[in-house]
This record gives C-alpha cells, sequence and structure tokens, in this order.
C-alpha cells in the first residue's frame, strides 16, 4: 500500500474494514467494481491480533488495548449505580472481528423470522442460512446450515479442559438440555463446545477472510484514514471527507454507492454530523438537516454477570508467569493455548421469562475473572489459582438507550446512553441466571472438582444478588441497532440497508438489526456485510 497511489474516486466508497465493511468491499470488488475501503485504524499484522489466544493481554492491559480500541465509554448509566461502561471496538483492520473472543454464534433461527415479520424480506431465517452457508468453511463441511469453502474457518475449540467438558455433561443433568453437536445448526438450545473464528492457530477476523491473500485489484483498503462527513448533495451521497495519518484533508468521491459500516457508533455518528438523524438534536448543534430519521435510537446490548469458580481442573492460572509460558511455547513448539478462543463451552438455556425461545447465553472460560467489574481504565487483578469462569448473559434485553453527538466533530467520541437496566426483567434474567450456574456447579458430573465460589461468592445469595447485578453486570460489547432497519416510522434503512430519503447511501453493520439476534454478534455482523453485496449488486 505505500508504493501504491492512493486513489481518492471509485465506485463505492465503503467506511469501515471491520466484520462488515471488509465483507461487501470484497464481494463488490469480486464483481469488477472499483472500491476504496477506509480504515482509521492501523494494518491488522501484529500477533497481537493474528493470535487467538492473546485476547486476554489484550483486553486486561490498558496500554495494550489502546492501540487496537476506539477507547468508548457510556455515559453514566443511571440504572447501574451511575457506573460509566467501556465499550471496546476495534481500531485497525477488521474491527472488532480482530479484537473479540472469537465466538461464531449465528443466534437463534427465531430471530431472523422475527425481522422478516416486521417487514424486512429477505432476511428471514432460510434466506440468511444461505448466506451464512456462503461465508462459512466449518470444520464439519456443508449441510443443509453449513457452509464449506467460504472466506470464514470456523472451527470447535481444539484444548478443551476437563472442567469445560464436565459442565457440558453437568448443564445436561441438572437442565434437561441435550448436549448440541451443532448449535448452529437447526436448534439452539442446550449446551455445546463453543465455535470459533480461527483455525490452525490463526484468527480469522473478516479481514484475514475477505482481504488477505485475495487477488481483488480492484480494491484499495487505505488504513489510518478518519473520515468526518459525508457529503451529501441534492438528497445523494456523493463522497466522504477524510483526514489521514498524517493531518492531509481529501474527498474521496463515490461514482455509485457510499456503503457505511463504521459499527454501531461510527455509523451512526457519521450519519448525524452528515445531517442525517433527528432534526431537533441536529439544530441543536447547527448541522443542517438533510433527513430527518431515528438515528441512534434504539440502541442495545447483551449483559453479562461473571460467576467464578475454584478448580483445579480448569489448568489455567490468570498470572503472568502462566501467560508467559504459554507465549514461550507457542514461539517455540506451538499448539499451545494460544491457538483458541479463552472460552470453550456454551449454553443456550432458559430463565422464567422466557417465552419462545432461549433466554439466557452461559459462556465458559476455565480462567479466573476480575471482580467485581472492569469499569476503571486499569489492570485489574484476578484470582491466581485455577479456576473457571460461567458467565450469566442476558441475550434478550428488553432496554433501550441513545447514541447523542457531543460535539460536531468527527474526533469528539459519541455520547453513548445504553439505558442498560431501564428494563426490570433484564435484571431479573441475569439475576437468574447466577442462580442456574449455581445449581449446575453443584453437579455429580464435576467429580468434585468444584472447590468453592470466588464470586460473587456465597455473602450474595438469591436474596441480594438482584440488587449485586447492578455492581457485577458489563457488557460483552454487542451493541446493535442504531441504523434501524425497517418499513415504517422507527427504521433508519429498509430492508435493502439503504438510508431513507438519500441516494447513493447504504449502512451494512450491526447498527441495522431491528433487535438484538440471541447470541454474539460478529458472525451476524459478518453476514451482514456479505449480504449487502448482493443487495448492492442486484
Amino acid at each position: 500500500m505505500s508504493k501504491e497511489q492512493l486513489r481518492d474516486e471509485a465506485e463505492y466508497v465503503v467506511v469501515g474494514a471491520g466484520s462488515a465493511g471488509s465483507a461487501v468491499a470484497s464481494r463488490l470488488a469480486e464483481s469488477g467494481a472499483s472500491v476504496i475501503l477506509l480504515e482509521a485504524g492501523k494494518k491488522d499484522t501484529s500477533m497481537l491480533v493474528t493470535k487467538p489466544g492473546m485476547i486476554g493481554p489484550m483486553h486486561s492491559e490498558p496500554k495494550i488495548k489502546a492501540t487496537v480500541d476506539w477507547g468508548y465509554y457510556t455515559t453514566p448509566q443511571k440504572h447501574m449505580n451511575n457506573r460509566v461502561i467501556p465499550q471496546t471496538r476495534g481500531k485497525v483492520v477488521g474491527g472488532s472481528s480482530s479484537v473479540n473472543g472469537l465466538l461464531w454464534v449465528r443466534g437463534n433461527r427465531a430471530n431472523y423470522d422475527s425481522w422478516a415479520a416486521e417487514g424486512n424480506t429477505g432476511w428471514d431465517a432460510d434466506s440468511v442460512n444461505e448466506v451464512y452457508q456462503r461465508v462459512e468453511d466449518f470444520e464439519d463441511g456443508a449441510d443443509a446450515y453449513r457452509g464449506a469453502g467460504g472466506p470464514i474457518k470456523v472451527t470447535r475449540h481444539t484444548q478443551p479442559t476437563e472442567a469445560a467438558l464436565q459442565f457440558e455433561q453437568a448443564t445436561a443433568d441438572t437442565l434437561g438440555v441435550k448436549i448440541l453437536k451443532d448449535y448452529n445448526a437447526a436448534e439452539q438450545e442446550g449446551v455445546s463446545r463453543f465455535q470459533q473464528s480461527a483455525f490452525g492457530g490463526k484468527r480469522y477476523s473478516s479481514s484475514r477472510g475477505y482481504l488477505t491473500n485475495t487477488d481483488r485489484p480492484t480494491l484499495q483498503v487505505q488504513p489510518l484514514v478518519h473520515v468526518q462527513k459525508i457529503n451529501i448533495d441534492n438528497g445523494r451521497a456523493t463522497g466522504v471527507d477524510v483526514i489521514d495519518e498524517k493531518g492531509g484533508r481529501r474527498t474521496i468521491r463515490a461514482g455509485k454507492e457510499v456503503i457505511l459500516s463504521a459499527g454501531v457508533f461510527g455509523s451512526a455518528q457519521l450519519l448525524l454530523l452528515s445531517g442525517v438523524g433527528p432534526a431537533d438534536h441536529l439544530a441543536e448543534l447547527g448541522i443542517e438537516v438533510k433527513a430527518d430519521l431515528p438515528v441512534g435510537e434504539n440502541l442495545h446490548d447483551h449483559l453479562f454477570v461473571p460467576t467464578t469458580w475454584t478448580m483445579p481442573n480448569a489448568v489455567h492460572r490468570g498470572t503472568a508467569r502462566h501467560f508467559a509460558a504459554g507465549l514461550a511455547k507457542e514461539l517455540t513448539v506451538g499448539h499451545s493455548f494460544l491457538e483458541n478462543s479463552v472460552f470453550e463451552t456454551v449454553a443456550f438455556v432458559r430463565t422464567s421469562l422466557a417465552t419462545d425461545v432461549p433466554d439466557l447465553q452461559l459462556h465458559v472460560l476455565p480462567w479466573a475473572y476480575p471482580s467485581t467489574n472492569q469499569d476503571a481504565p486499569t489492570r485489574h487483578k484476578v484470582d491466581p489459582r485455577k479456576s473457571m469462569t460461567v458467565m450469566s448473559t442476558l441475550i434478550y434485553p428488553r432496554s433501550r438507550g441513545t447514541l447523542r453527538l457531543a460535539a460536531a466533530d468527527a474526533s469528539t467520541a459519541p455520547l453513548i446512553d445504553m439505558n442498560y437496566l431501564a428494563e426490570p426483567g433484564d435484571q431479573q434474567v441475569l439475576a437468574e441466571g447466577v442462580e442456574i450456574i449455581r445449581e449446575i456447579m453443584k453437579s455429580a458430573a464435576f467429580g468434585g472438582n468444584v472447590k468453592g465460589e470466588l464470586h460473587p461468592g456465597p455473602d450474595y445469595d438469591a436474596a441480594n444478588m438482584k440488587a449485586e447485578v447492578l455492581n457485577r453486570a458489563t457488557t460483552v460489547y454487542h451493541g446493535v441497532g442504531t441504523c434501524r432497519m425497517g418499513v415504517d416510522d422507527r427504521a433508519v434503512v429498509g430492508p435493502d440497508l439503504k438510508v431513507r430519503g438519500i441516494e447513493g447511501l447504504r449502512v451494512a453493520d450491526a447498527s441495522i438489526m431491528p433487535s438484538i439476534i440471541g447470541g454474539n454478534t460478529n458472525a451476524p455482523s459478518i453476514m451482514i456485510g456479505d449480504k449487502a453485496a448482493d443487495l448492492v449488486l442486484g
């Protein structure tokens, strides 16, 4: 790239080389179209983002994290003791798919059918299944649900600990659910080994899958370029204004379309800065209104409460020495724990509030976890004993928040108000989840390996756990919904992902989700990007 002349015009300009943006840009270029893909972050070549197990130091050491993270925080959350909660987002080629936990979860098929039922034609479970099949290269090969030969390699964890495998049997015995071979196929309810976007000790980010080692002569990726606004002339998006790494300003022109894939925060922020959003909010900041749309509404996210258990067969210790030993092994003979995600097992089960689908996800990792929370931007200490953490995860939040501009300036972080736990049912699901985990951990399937509950600990029983959720719940970094897809007045984009009232402008990322899917959001974000190319190309 350093020797290649930076282009200032293409048929398609894609903003954001993350989970969705890498996919849509690559697919458009594959058709022969000229594409410029803009990314504010740096290239994704370092071991930090290419080696799966490096998510440990990446997320625990603030100075390391700051090299690949936007550093966003929420506003004080009034329903969570006014806590200010970090909102990690990848600022690097590959976006959040380069910094996430690598967990490959499509969600429940009912989620997509609910989108279609709201008028989003073409987004039903069967339709998106065809896209997922094209995206995936699954270790079991192709079948009616799964794909083979796609850009994203999907494998099961290759070195699960005995503790994590015992958790599978304990969950099945305690809750009467199935041990599933594939939770991304016909049914989701049950317990299973996690699937990950990794293979051969490498992270399969959207960037690795769609940009690395692909022959796309009409695609130019421009890292370290920060988009300032979308240029909208006479109701049509014509390009974007940018600042490069040296402070130089340019205008990049789009002959056909501008496609926003800057994520749940970035896409909404750029629309607002460009005059697309609530008219009253834009007027407060002196921004000319190009389209009065509910940009920034419908913001919601998954929350989890971690529980940590002392277990000698969980193997791992959250110490620098243990990690250094793993790193030394990886750099010499390979096949260390760094070749996999830190997460090993997953369950989709029901609380008393569940309706037609499981409403609780349990994330299992054989490591201790910080307590009480990780709000402060410091390195948090963890218990040095061999431990397993099980996270009670709310996957269908009822609460909705907003994203607003703090200033009419792209360099100023937006105001992110998740409005967490505004709806009482959200708090109840998390608290019930902790009690469900406690019942599972009593199972005979563990063979006496569960030695005690470290966190939250026996002082927090069922009677006071609901209140303690306010201190311990934190984000899974799955924000969605700020550019809602739909066919009514609450929609920002239609089912074709076109921004209402503006020609030549689409949004393709997690911000378009009308409602969050029941599971980790990276796979759906990549699917949205890949499907967006179909919509653009017709």
